[in-house]
């Protein structure tokens, strides 16, 4: 029986050579070879229910697979016949299958014993290596490929899999040199085709990787990560139109792939179809609840369309999924302080500078919202702190200071005034804007918001803050030469 190339793409490399192996009686097929063009192929092929020999279980086995159910994949090696599930192949198979359910030291547990017998067993080293591999230990997956391409140079998947961990690792060059061994093999083979072009992508060779992507979509055209490969190139190269054909034809081919889902909304997002960008990341939280990415776009997208409920309890399942993300806290603190939850704010932002405490915006935004909270003197100590971890003598360090010791504002106004950097401009201001606000005197913090509005400087996240309070206090720009906003030297500060 053939294994069609685009069934291995469903699966672990492993399994295919395996699958190949027990159906055809002898070696498997080259992974690389595509299908005949002139053959239709079904995209989840499934034998009939009656069907209950080996060869047909394993091609449900590959079809479950393909689908993502590791464990209903599983489940079919209990309708084989015994004596042929103890032979090499199918025990080598059946740990190929383990490891897709995410079950690597069952699978492990296999290749061990067979290598105790067999140590030169190339199979049973690739499933080994894979194992590593999922466990993250590139150096020991590593360390097996290359002492079984001594062995066997021309190990197609073993070469395959050391340009994979060079291309993770960013050693192009190293990655570029086994692909194109592959390629010198078979000149068909679509996981080199594809994994030369990810190098020629980064190596900012857009013609070269396009060139390659072609040749695989041309080649494997029911094998979606061509499509979504080509449609990353596109997008990079600021095609998002061509980019959300090829994403649009990788999801018809494989709908339940998380990255493509996301892959997909953020080109819509591109092109400013929000909306739908928004239901393409829901779609990607039903593939994979326990992956926060998705969460991370749906919030921000909520967030931009005023959802502010639904970005809270986002941003909220980011920090479950991932507590480390500190940006999930920027997000809920921003939209605690659009309620007025100052405390609330606070704790968000004291967690953000904790997990981020190079950023001193983070800790001017915990003290600012500690003082709204009523507690002027409180944030005194962590100031303090923050103070020694911040270059001494910036603005962001006298920004500090200011609210440390709640004097010394005329100086850092002049300072402000005097800063080059408008980004950096529009941020202190945003601080002292707020300074006087929690000091009291709401005419010169006001007129301070609109100078933040003035400088229009959109990109820094001080742009949205100073926003929110703009419009809550329909703070309105003078018309020009009229009741001017004065610069800092024309302004008595008060002390």
């Amino acid at each position: 029986m053939m294994v069609h190339f685009w069934i291995r793409k469903a699966l672990p490399w492993a399994l295919l050579v395996l699958l190949g192996a027990c159906t055809s009686g002898g070696k498997a097929a080259d992974p690389g070879t595509p299908a005949a063009p002139e053959k239709e192929i079904s995209p989840e092929p499934e034998a009939p229910p009656e069907a209950t020999d080996t060869a047909s279980i394993l091609v449900r086995v590959a079809g479950l697979l393909g689908r993502g159910d590791g464990e209903g994949a599983l489940a079919l090696f209990e309708k084989i016949d015994p004596a042929e599930t103890e032979t090499r192949e199918l025990q080598l198979l059946k740990a190929s299958v383990l490891i897709a359910a995410g079950k690597p030291a069952d699978a492990r547990k296999i290749a061990d014993g067979i290598l105790s017998e067999e140590p030169e067993n190339s199979d049973a080293i690739l499933v080994l290596a894979a194992v590593h591999g999922i466990s993250g230990n590139d150096r020991e997956q590593r360390n097996m490929l290359e002492k079984l391409i001594k062995a066997d140079p021309e190990n197609i998947e073993a070469l395959i899999e050391l340009g994979n961990i060079s291309l993770r690792a960013r050693s192009l060059r190293t990655a570029a040199g086994y692909y194109d061994r592959v390629l010198k093999i078979s000149p068909d083979n679509g996981d080199a085709l594809v994994g030369r072009a990810l190098v020629y992508r980064r190596s900012r060779d857009p013609k070269n990787a396009e060139r390659l992507l072609n040749r695989a979509v041309r080649l494997f055209p029911r094998w979606s990560v061509p499509w979504s490969e080509r449609a990353r190139l596109y997008r990079s190269a600021d095609y998002p139109e061509d980019a959300l054909r090829d994403i649009d034809a990788a999801k018809e081919l494989d709908g339940n792939n998380y990255w493509i889902a996301i892959d997909r909304g953020n080109i819509l997002l591109d092109l400013n179809r929000k909306s739908e960008a928004l239901e393409e990341f829901n779609r990607a939280v039903g593939l994979d609840p326990r992956n926060f990415l998705a969460y991370v776009y749906a919030a921000g997208i909520k967030d931009d369309l005023k959802d502010y409920d639904g970005a809270e309890k986002d941003y909220a399942a980011v920090i479950r999924l991932n507590p480390e993300y500190y940006f999930a806290y920027e997000g809920l603190g921003v939209i605690k302080m659009r309620k007025h939850l100052w405390a609330e704010a606070r704790d968000n932002f004291l967690e953000a500078s904790r997990k981020a405490p190079a950023d001193p915006a983070y800790a001017l935004l915990a003290a600012m919202n500690w003082m709204r909270a009523g507690k002027i003197n409180d944030p005194r100590q962590f100031l303090g702190e923050a103070l020694r971890r911040t270059e001494r003598e910036s603005l962001e360090w006298y920004m500090l200071r200011l609210y440390r010791d709640l004097s010394g504002d005329n100086d850092i106004a002049i300072r402000v005034d005097q800063e080059q950097d408008p980004d950096k401009k529009a941020r202190m201001l945003y601080y002292l804007a707020n300074y006087y606000d929690i000091r009291g005197n709401r005419t010169l913090a006001d007129r301070y918001f609109l100078r933040v509005r003035e400088l229009e400087r959109r990109a820094v996240p001080e742009w949205r803050l100073n926003e929110i309070i703009v419009e809550e206090r329909n703070l309105q720009i003078p018309a020009e030469n009229e009741n001017r906003i004065p610069d800092f030297n024309e302004i008595q500060v008060p002390r």
